[in-house]
C-alpha cells in the first residue's frame, strides 16, 4: 500500500504542462468585445478605400465588362487609360513551367493568375493550387499627370518570352509609346519554386505623378488543402520581416492588422504551403491585414484567410525600379533554406524562444535524419525512445525525489499533529527537517519544468513538419493531421472535440491514465477545501481526449509510445534502482552532519524566527 501514495509533485508537474497546452490554445483567442471592434473597423476602413478608389473601380468595371472584339468598346476604355491606352488589349496567358512549379501570367495586369505544385496534392487528390480563380491580385496604384487614378491590374500589358541561359525570362510592358512602357519581368530558374520578379518604368518620369504615392497593392484568399479547415487555418498566418530582421505575425485566430516601417519580405501563409514577396531592398513602410474567413469546421468552404498588403514604392528620377522575388512553395525548411540571403526558413513556425529553437535546431534535423533510414512512423517511434531515454536521468531524479518525500511522511505527518495548531511552527519544523535531511520538496517539480521546452517544441513540430504530411503509418493517412476510425455523419458534431473519432488519442488518454495511476495512486486523501486529487487523475486524461482529437496523429503516437516508455522506467527505477531502506538510512546519515546554511536560508530561517516570537508577543 505505501508504494500507492499520493504523489502532489506529479499532480504539479502535469497541471503545468496542461497549463502550457491551455495557453497556446487560447493566448490568441479573442474576446466577443474585440471580434465586434475588429469588424467595425474593417468595415470602415473598406468603406474609406472604396470611396477613394471610386475612380479605379469605375475602370474595373469597364475593363470586366470589355468586349475585345468590339472595336467601339475598346476605343471607349482606351480613352479611359489616357496615355496607357497605348497597349493593344489582349487577355492572351503566358505559361511559366519547371519541375517543381507551373505559373500562368495574364496580359491583363501582368499578373500572376494562376500558380500549381506540380509535385503535391491536397488531401482529395486535387493539385495544389496557391493562386487559382481570381483568389489573388496584384497591381500599383498610382495617378497619372493627367489627374487619372490607375491601378495596373487593370492595364493591358504586351508579352514578350525568352531563354537566358537555361531560365525563362518573360517581359511585360505596359505602353506609353514603343520607347515608353511600365515593365514586370519574370525570371524562372529550373528546379526551382523562387521566381524573380523586377518591375521597372522607362521615360515614364513625366507620365506618373508624384502627388500620389506609387502603392503596391497585393492580395490573396488561402485556398484550402486539409480536409480539416479549422486545423489547417490554425497554421494558417501572414508571417513578415521587418526592421532590419524582426520577425512578426498577425493573429492567426481573428481579424488583424499592423502598420510596420522596412518589411523585407511578406508571407501569406496557408499551412504546409507559402505564397511570399521578398524585396532586395525593404520597402520603407507596408500596411498589412489579415482576415479570417473560418467560423465554424465544413467540409466544403474552399478558404481559410484573405490577406493583404499595401507597400509604398519609391520613385527614383521620377521612375520605378524594383527588384522583388516570388515564392511558391513548401512551408519546407530544407528548401526555404536554400534562400539564405532572403531569410524565408524564418516564416516557417518553429516555435518562440528556446522551444523554436529546439525544434529547429534538434528535433527537425534529427527526425529528418531518421526518415531517411525508416519508414515515417517508425521514425517517430524511434525518436520518441531515444528522447526517452536522454531525459531518463531526469525521470530517475524526479522518483528519487518522490522516495525520499515518502521516507520523510511519518516524520512530517508527525509534525503535523504535533503543531496542528500553529502553522507557522509547523512550516518552519517542516523545512528544517527537509534541511537536515537534504531534501527539496521541490525537487519533484524541477523535473517537469525541465521536460517542458521539449514538450512545447513536439508540440509545434509535429502539426507543421512538411516531412510528415501525408505520410501514412498504421490506419493514420497522414501523420501531420487526425487520424480518423470513424466519421460522424455529416452536420453532427461533438463539442470540443470534432466531427470524428481519432485512435491515437484514445491509446495515449490510456496510457496517461495509467501512468498517473500508478505515479499518484489509489490512496489519495480528500480534505474539505483541497481538490479531490482522484477526480483529477481521471480527468487529466480525459480532457487530454478531447484535446489531441483534432491535432496531428504523430503528436499522439509520440505521447502514447512516450508514456509506455515512462511506464516501463518507472517500473525499472521503482523495482530495481531505488532501494527505500538504503535511501532511509541515507537520510539519516544526513541529519546527523551539521548542516551549512546558504544567505537565503538563512534570511528565512531568521524572517520566519522573528514571526514566531511577534506571534508569542
Amino acid at each position: 500500500m505505501e508504494e500507492k501514495k499520493f504523489d502532489v509533485q506529479s499532480i504539479i508537474g502535469f497541471v503545468l504542462i496542461f497549463g502550457i497546452l491551455i495557453f497556446m490554445f487560447y493566448q490568441n483567442r479573442p474576446t466577443p468585445e474585440e471580434l465586434a471592434a475588429e469588424k467595425a473597423k474593417q468595415e470602415q476602413v473598406e468603406a474609406a478605400k472604396a470611396s477613394e478608389n471610386t475612380e479605379t473601380e469605375a475602370v474595373d468595371n469597364n475593363v470586366s465588362q470589355l468586349d475585345l472584339q468590339d472595336s467601339t468598346a475598346v476605343a471607349n476604355y482606351q480613352g479611359k487609360l489616357g496615355a496607357f491606352g497605348f497597349t493593344k488589349p489582349s487577355n492572351d496567358i503566358t505559361t511559366l513551367e519547371n519541375d517543381v512549379l507551373l505559373l500562368k501570367i495574364s496580359n491583363k495586369g501582368g499578373q500572376i493568375v494562376e500558380a500549381k505544385m506540380k509535385q503535391f496534392v491536397t488531401y482529395d487528390s486535387v493539385p495544389v493550387y496557391l493562386v487559382k480563380d481570381g483568389n489573388a491580385s496584384f497591381g500599383l496604384d498610382f495617378s497619372t499627370s493627367d489627374n487619372r487614378v490607375l491601378n495596373t491590374a487593370d492595364l493591358y500589358f504586351e508579352p514578350a518570352m525568352t531563354n537566358d541561359n537555361g531560365n525563362q525570362v518573360l517581359s511585360l510592358k505596359a505602353k506609353t509609346s514603343n520607347n515608353q512602357y511600365l515593365e514586370y519581368r519574370y525570371v524562372m530558374k529550373p528546379n526551382d519554386y523562387l521566381v524573380d520578379f523586377m518591375i521597372k518604368s522607362k521615360g515614364l518620369d513625366n507620365v506618373i505623378s508624384t502627388s500620389k504615392p506609387v502603392t503596391l497593392d497585393w492580395k490573396l484568399k488561402g485556398i484550402r488543402h486539409s480536409k480539416s479547415i479549422q486545423y489547417e487555418n490554425r497554421y494558417t498566418r501572414l508571417t513578415y520581416n521587418h526592421e532590419d530582421g524582426k520577425i512578426s505575425k498577425l493573429s492567426e485566430g481573428s481579424d488583424d492588422e499592423e502598420t510596420e516601417e522596412d518589411v523585407k519580405w511578406i508571407s501569406y501563409r496557408q499551412h504546409f504551403f507559402s505564397s511570399i514577396l521578398a524585396a532586395d531592398e525593404p520597402f520603407k513602410s507596408g500596411d498589412l491585414t489579415s482576415v479570417n474567413l473560418v467560423e465554424e469546421e465544413s467540409r466544403t468552404f474552399g478558404f481559410t484567410k484573405e490577406y493583404a498588403s499595401a507597400l509604398p514604392v519609391e520613385l527614383e528620377g521620377g521612375e520605378i525600379s524594383k527588384d522583388l522575388h516570388w515564392y511558391f512553395g513548401p512551408t519546407d525548411v530544407d528548401t526555404l533554406s536554400k534562400y539564405e540571403d532572403l531569410g524565408l526558413d524564418d516564416s516557417i513556425p518553429f516555435g518562440w524562444g528556446i522551444f523554436g529553437w529546439i525544434n529547429r535546431y534538434v528535433f527537425t534535423p534529427f527526425y529528418g535524419l531518421l526518415s531517411t533510414y525508416f519508414p515515417y512512423g517508425i521514425a517517430i517511434v524511434i525518436m520518441t525512445i531515444l528522447v526517452r531515454l536522454a531525459m531518463s536521468p531526469v525521470t530517475y531524479k524526479s522518483y528519487l525525489s518522490q522516495a525520499k518525500m515518502k521516507v520523510l511522511k511519518p516524520e512530517i505527518t508527525e509534525l503535523g499533529e504535533k503543531y496542528k495548531d500553529n502553522a507557522m511552527k509547523k512550516q518552519q519544523e517542516t523545512m528544517k527537517l527537509y534541511g537536515k535531511a537534504g531534501v527539496s520538496p521541490m525537487s519533484g517539480c524541477i523535473p517537469a519544468v525541465i521536460q517542458m521546452p521539449i514538450f512545447y517544441a513536439l508540440f509545434m513540430f509535429f502539426p507543421t513538419s512538411f516531412a510528415l504530411r501525408q505520410k501514412s503509418f498504421l490506419w493514420a493517412d497522414d501523420l501531420s493531421s487526425f487520424d480518423t476510425i470513424y466519421q460522424f455523419p455529416e452536420g453532427f458534431s461533438i463539442p470540443f472535440y470534432g466531427d470524428h473519432v481519432s485512435l491515437f488519442p484514445i491509446l495515449a488518454s490510456i496510457a496517461i491514465f495509467f501512468y498517473m495511476n500508478m505515479t499518484t495512486g489509489q490512496n489519495m486523501p480528500t480534505q474539505p477545501g483541497m481538490p479531490n486529487m482522484k477526480f483529477i487523475m481521471y480527468l487529466m486524461p480525459f480532457m487530454m481526449l478531447f484535446f489531441f482529437n483534432n491535432y496531428a496523429s504523430g503528436l499522439s503516437l509520440y505521447y502514447f509510445v512516450s508514456n509506455l516508455i515512462t511506464i516501463g522506467i518507472m517500473l525499472v527505477i521503482k523495482n530495481v534502482i531505488i532501494d527505500n531502506d538504503k535511501i532511509h538510512a541515507q537520510i539519516q546519515e544526513n541529519k546527523k552532519k551539521p548542516k551549512k546554511e546558504n544567505k537565503f536560508q538563512k534570511k528565512m530561517r531568521e524572517m520566519m524566527e522573528q514571526a514566531e516570537a511577534q506571534k508569542k508577543k
